[in-house]
């Protein structure tokens, strides 16, 4: 069985890629293939990795990475008509402005140009489709996943249906359109249960699929350092716009009683007189994030303003390298870990707080916490089982 993944990153991430790699935009498409996947970012290629080690034959595709997918053309000898006009010379100033923004914080540049930045990224340029449609062509996949709804539309995918058998989508828990863009897929799967419901009230087959950890993210780590009393990792906008607020209210219960270290992609948007800027330490993608969570003594997750189940990579991510987590309570929580036992959940900043400064204090309780969190991961939520429960579906829908 052949199966074909449909993935899309953040331009963010894909400029500080590039710009940590000079000269790979040039290289083949297999070694610009590679060098993203060595980047551990997002899920790299933890399915396809695992599908084939399984005995399937597994191809990931990074549908908006330019350089990428242009190399991939040249290579197949697809004929790609480039545009002219106003739209193609402003994506290469944006492109050229991220590259620089990278390695230098233009923080009042940003913030003026993000909302044409975002209106951009929004527009798929004529190759993203026309490259695309020719992997999918050739590869003829028994199993289109397609991992990013938002990008890659379901008109297209619609056109596609002719060369694949199975048509599966996965989405987690941001809004999505109107239900009729979503008829063309044969099964969707999610991790988050009013996503599978919103599926299934449509009529569109739909089945719950949990995130989880890949352990060969263990292998590249350094040896663990407790460098950092408490991290937290993760965005401020958009669905995660209530982090802001927890964290904040945190900053003031703590006081300096504990080290908070924030990662976030940006804090351009934070008032200047927000707490959260003495914290922030920058952006953090991949490898380095892992490294952040493995030389934690302990990191926070919430999980914004998604309610109300525990829903996000964070809960895996963290525990998967050993970590203590310490998690926004959620009703569903205890179907993935023992509270208490292997992660610590907080109600409220005050509690949070509280248990922040208990087990700093209390640092044998903190470990026999986090191995068990590690454990429970590395038994029951790596990438491999849920490949393996992928695969069940695919042969319950095929």
């Amino acid at each position: 069985m052949k199966v074909l993944l449909l993935n899309s990153d953040y331009p963010e991430f894909l400029h500080w890629l590039y710009s940590q790699h000079p000269g790979l935009e040039k290289q083949s498409y297999e070694e610009q293939l590679r060098t993203r996947n060595q980047s551990l970012f997002g899920v790299a290629d933890f399915y396809s990795g695992n599908l084939q080690k399984l005995g399937y034959e597994a191809h990931d595709i990074h549908a908006n990475n330019e350089f990428m997918q242009k190399a991939w053309a040249r290579q197949h000898g697809v004929r790609l008509a480039e545009p002219t006009g106003l739209v193609p010379r402003l994506r290469g100033m944006v492109a050229q402005t991220r590259r620089l923004a990278a390695r230098t914080p233009l923080r009042r540049s940003k913030t003026v140009f993000l909302p044409v930045l975002r209106m951009l990224d929004r527009q798929q340029p004529s190759w993203f489709y026309d490259i695309l449609s020719a992997q999918i062509r050739q590869y003829r996949p028994d199993v289109l996943i397609n991992q990013d709804m938002l990008q890659i539309s379901g008109d297209f995918l619609r056109e596609m249906k002719p060369y694949v058998r199975l048509l599966l989508g996965q989405h987690a828990a941001t809004r999505l359109g109107k239900a009729q863009e979503y008829v063309c897929y044969d099964l969707i799967i999610s991790s988050f249960p009013p996503t599978v419901e919103y599926f299934r009230t449509n009529n569109i087959p739909a089945e719950l699929n949990r995130m989880g950890f890949e352990p060969r993210v263990l292998a590249c780590l350094p040896p663990r350092e407790g460098a950092y009393e408490v991290t937290f990792i993760g965005s401020f906008h958009g669905i995660h716009g209530g982090r802001r607020a927890f964290l904040e209210a945190l900053c003031g219960q703590l006081d300096s009683r504990a080290q908070l270290h924030i990662w976030a992609p940006a804090v351009d948007q934070l008032p200047s007189v927000s707490p959260l800027r003495a914290h922030y330490r920058g952006r953090v993608w991949g490898r380095d994030m892992y490294h952040v969570l493995n030389c934690s003594r302990i990191t926070l997750n919430h999980h914004g303003d998604v309610l109300p189940y525990a829903n996000n990579m964070r809960l895996f991510e963290a525990t998967g390298v050993g970590t203590l987590l310490l998690t926004d309570w959620k009703e569903n929580l205890g179907e993935m870990f023992a509270r208490g036992k292997e992660v610590v959940a907080y109600r409220t900043p005050e509690e949070c707080a509280e248990l922040i400064l208990y087990y700093l204090a209390h640092d044998a309780e903190r470990q026999a916490i986090a191995r068990a969190g590690q454990a429970r991961t590395l038994r029951d939520h790596t990438y491999e089982q849920r490949t393996k429960e992928l695969i069940a579906l695919v042969h319950k829908y095929v």
